[in-house]
């Protein structure tokens, strides 16, 4: 007997090269079977997903769900419902002086997968900048000692080198995080941004493997020249370096990826999720995978970068929804048409389809629906950012029914019998 079927969709799997309509069977949070006509008989529940979009649960490689805790931090439970996410991977939030903090509050009581890069500062993302400031917080030997203690959870090292967060210590910061990262052996995640260092400063200190965030910023000014990726950036690719979108409030700009993918330089997809890009242009991990298609990038190569690439990056058992993998799935509608998205900057590009998730599994238990938080007082919103944030917080509190019909609960009042009349005496039998 299966827990569950999703019957009639198309299936894609980029890890097993799957793209069919088929079902897809869970039994005891794994997937058990996917075949075409499987019987509605032998599941517990059977949920027709015909002309859907099923796919393996997205792996979203950059967020900051480090919330109540730190600067940049959002819930996750609140959009993973509804986003089809059910890998998490914090990047960087916490150092080694919270990162126990971390596995407790959000990692070990969330219902989905959550993993963590470890910041070389002990500090993390506490404050808006500025974590490698004062060099005695970047503690490799400390930072070694926690990541071998919480296992699974570290899943490799982030470190910010711009000249906000390195201020006048320039690339101390990221050798200390090379070192960091090849004593734990894990991959190393670059953040660049306003320099110096720039990326041809950066780039000899990377190896196959690393990962560089916000590939496609428009605030690095030596990732694409003149429409044409520079120097630094093609011996990047040439030497193995993964390049992640990164997209956040303020690293995506359509030029940059547009010259980037006419290169054959193919990011992973993921946000940048936090607690200020949440209110966009980022929104969600849905949102930018319809950027992506909206430069160029394909249907199936957008869920590729969005699933078993990211997962293969960082060593994740996540991204397929091959038999005996875990029932991470996500499920969406699909809308064809042209559909306006929006980079950084204000540029703007037509998606060939809008995906709206309709259904999201986690190891094969659909997540309930959770209300997000309102925005912490330090994050400056537009007036219709703020708008849209009092909108959704109405729409919430509307959204409750009151029935007031008596036929809404026949169920529960059930029609009284007719009252017995008074005995009639003597009456004729």
């Amino acid at each position: 007997m299966w827990d569950l079927l999703l019957y009639g969709g198309r299936v894609i799997d980029p890890a097993s090269g799957r793209d069919e309509t088929a079902d897809l069977a869970v039994r005891a949070g794994r997937i058990a079977a996917i075949d075409t006509a499987l019987p509605r008989s032998r599941s517990a529940r059977a949920v027709d997903v015909s002309g859907q979009l099923v796919l393996p649960g997205l792996v979203d490689m950059h967020t900051h769900v480090w919330h109540g805790a730190t600067y940049w931090g959002l819930e996750p439970e609140a959009l993973a419902w509804r986003t089809g996410v059910t890998t998490w991977v914090d990047a960087g939030s916490a150092g080694a002086y919270a990162m126990e903090g971390f596995r407790r509050v959000i990692a070990d009581p969330a219902p989905f997968r959550v993993h963590a890069m470890i910041n070389v500062s002990g500090l993390g993302l506490v404050g808006r900048t500025g974590e490698h400031h004062v060099l005695d917080n970047l503690d490799v030997d400390a930072a070694t000692a926690v990541a071998a203690q919480q296992g699974d959870l570290v899943c490799g090292v982030k470190a910010r080198i711009d000249r906000h967060t390195v201020g006048e210590h320039g690339l101390e910061p990221l050798r200390r995080a090379v070192e960091l990262a090849r004593r734990i052996e894990k991959p190393l995640m670059v953040h660049i941004g306003y320099g110096p260092p720039g990326l041809a400063d950066i780039a000899p200190l990377l190896a196959e493997g690393d990962i560089l965030t916000h590939c496609a910023t428009g605030a690095a000014t030596d990732l694409v020249v003149d429409g044409r990726p520079t120097d630094a950036l093609s011996r990047l690719r040439d030497n193995g370096v993964v390049f992640d979108l990164g997209h956040g409030s303020g690293a995506f700009d359509f030029d940059v990826l547009e010259a980037e993918l006419a290169a054959g330089v193919v990011p992973i997809i993921s946000t940048d999720l936090h607690i200020r890009s949440v209110y966009g242009p980022a929104f969600d991990m849905p949102t930018v995978m319809g950027k992506a298609l909206a430069a160029g990038m394909g249907l199936s190569e957008t869920v590729a970068a969005a699933t078993v690439r990211p997962a293969h990056a960082l060593g994740l058992a996540a991204g397929t929804l091959e038999v005996g993998a875990t029932a991470d799935i996500a499920v969406f509608s699909v809308e064809k048409g042209s559909f306006p998205t929006i980079d950084v900057h204000g540029g703007v590009r037509q998606a060939p389809l809008r995906l709206d998730n309709t259904a999201t599994y986690a190891s094969g238990r659909l997540l309930s629906p959770r209300a997000a938080e309102p925005p912490p007082v330090w994050v400056p919103l537009s007036d219709a950012q703020r708008r849209a944030e009092a909108d959704r917080r109405e729409q919430v509190r509307t959204s409750v029914r009151h029935l007031d019909r008596p036929e809404d609960f026949d169920e529960h009042f059930p029609r009284p019998e007719p009252a017995a009349g008074p005995k009639q005496q003597g009456a004729p039998r």
